[in-house]
């Protein structure tokens, strides 16, 4: 049964911990996120792998993107997939970071749909790059934090467009959840564990489930 009440107890650093987490618009996911990661390094490097595209021409979107960027510490390695690098290729290529944070999943999708030119396509277009996400992901070997958006819970969009995010996310969320050791689910700053494999073994540092309510 899914529990809010207990930490998330995140494996060894030095073992494979593959964690999923999810959450609505400024629900405490991406801050929650960063806290697990930097847990799990211990005293390593975190790799940031950050996914959207940067417009310096929409003043709000940067402005979000500051604000997670002012989050993390200075020692923390930054790569940027939108415009050159594949995001599974970035997952199998050898790192010195004692864990890895990507951040998010959301920005990735749209960013594979708008570079197949898919918006308008049938479902299942870029099925071969979600397949080698997939795969990537299931074959880490480390500490990997995932954040993607949870948007089936609300009406249904009215466009298109829309309908096919929310299809497509959904979808590779369920794909990347079989093949992760946890899931979590934050909602409103808390955090429910969905899934938790290492907590049936022996566990490392304590996070606490309280965010601190930033997206």
């Amino acid at each position: 049964m899914p529990t809010a009440d207990r930490p998330d107890r995140p494996s060894r650093p030095d073992a494979t911990s593959r964690t999923l987490v999810l959450g609505g618009a400024r629900s405490g996911k991406s801050a929650h996120a960063e806290e697990l990661a930097q847990t799990l390094a211990g005293s390593g490097p975190v790799r940031y792998v950050a996914t959207s595209h940067r417009d310096p021409a929409d003043h709000d979107w940067e402005q979000r993107v500051a604000q997670h960027r002012d989050r993390r510490p200075d020692s923390w390695l930054t790569v940027e997939t939108a415009h050159r690098l594949d995001l599974a290729e970035q997952l199998r290529s050898p790192t010195d970071a004692a864990a890895t944070l990507v951040d998010d999943l959301g920005t990735w999708l749209t960013v594979e749909l708008d570079g197949a030119a898919a918006w308008e396509s049938p479902r299942g277009t870029i099925t071969d790059r979600t397949d080698e996400l997939v795969a990537a992901v299931r074959d880490y070997r480390g500490a990997l934090v995932l954040v993607t958006p949870e948007v089936g819970l609300g009406i249904i969009p009215e466009t298109r467009s829309g309908r096919l995010f929310r299809d497509e996310i959904g979808a590779l969320n369920a794909r990347l959840a079989q093949v992760c050791d946890r899931v979590l689910l934050v909602v409103a700053g808390l955090t429910v564990t969905l899934k938790d494999v290492p907590a049936q073994h022996s566990c490392g540092a304590v996070v606490s489930t309280r965010t601190r309510g930033q997206a």
